[in-house]
């Protein structure tokens, strides 16, 4: 059932019985409904005690007034933490994609309000001798020419759509811009400052973090534990949640008292 949170500013849902011990964010174009097979009630082990809000701009949560990034995600879902219903002490954050560039920003503001990380299919770093493809190249330099009022608009959106990414095409308004500002940033800061136990769970054939990512990872963040999925792609929780849940699992034990 879907659920008023964080007093109002967020919404989705809840599961199990007592105060939330999880906290599950969801990738982009996504909704708190993908961790239901990982966290609800048919989940492996059964409905654990958790939260998962529709991070602003999806599911039933309104976008933000203006292009955020992961900082002000992470301090919306600060503010669930903090707020009454949230958790009794450091929970386990959940975060797959979008949710895990979430989590590690507010892990590394706010360590206080996280006792583990589960992160799958998070582009936190760049794809080991990833290159930027000619195309990008074009498309800055129609973007400079649109900027100075050489390229109308509508040649500019045209240019959007030929060169963007599936992603890109399909975000509108103010999400646009939020998810220019989210690819453009990089957390080489946030992950050194990781001093929670860190799970990472990932599909050897994600092709939008490839394995090649979350090995990058686990070699920066120490003690981290990597479970790699074979012929899982992208959207774990859906593919894999019995993996999910076990790293779950092992990230409650792994908190500090």
């Amino acid at each position: 059932m879907l659920r008023s949170l964080a007093g109002g500013t967020l919404f989705g849902e809840t599961w199990g019985e007592g105060p939330p011990v999880v906290v599950a964010l969801h990738g982009w174009r996504r909704s708190h409904s993908d961790f239901a097979p990982v966290l609800g009630p048919d989940a492996p082990g059964g409905a654990l005690a958790s939260v998962a809000p529709d991070l602003p701009g999806f599911g039933a949560t309104p976008p933000p007034a203006s292009a955020w990034g992961s900082p002000q995600y992470a301090a919306a879902v600060a503010r669930l933490l903090e707020g009454d219903g949230g958790p009794p002490g450091p929970p386990v954050v959940v975060g797959h994609s979008l949710g895990g560039r979430v989590a590690v920003a507010l892990a590394a503001a706010r360590p206080e309000l996280v006792g583990a990380l589960v992160l799958s299919g998070a582009p936190l770093l760049a794809r080991p001798g990833a290159r930027r493809p000619p195309v990008a190249g074009a498309f800055r330099a129609m973007r400079a020419l649109h900027r100075i009022g050489l390229v109308g608009e509508a040649r500019m959106e045209r240019a959007r759509r030929r060169y963007g990414s599936a992603d890109y095409r399909a975000a509108e308004g103010i999400m646009r811009e939020v998810l220019v500002r989210l690819v453009n940033e990089r957390y080489d800061d946030q992950l050194a400052a990781l001093r929670c136990p860190v799970e990472l769970v990932w599909g050897d054939d994600d092709a939008e973090a490839p394995l090649a990512v979350a090995r990058s990872i686990a070699d920066r963040v120490r003690g981290s534990v990597l479970t790699v999925c074979p012929g899982a792609g992208h959207l774990t929780p859906l593919t894999v949640p019995a993996h999910l849940r076990a790293a779950v699992d092992r990230a409650l034990a792994r908190r500090p008292p």
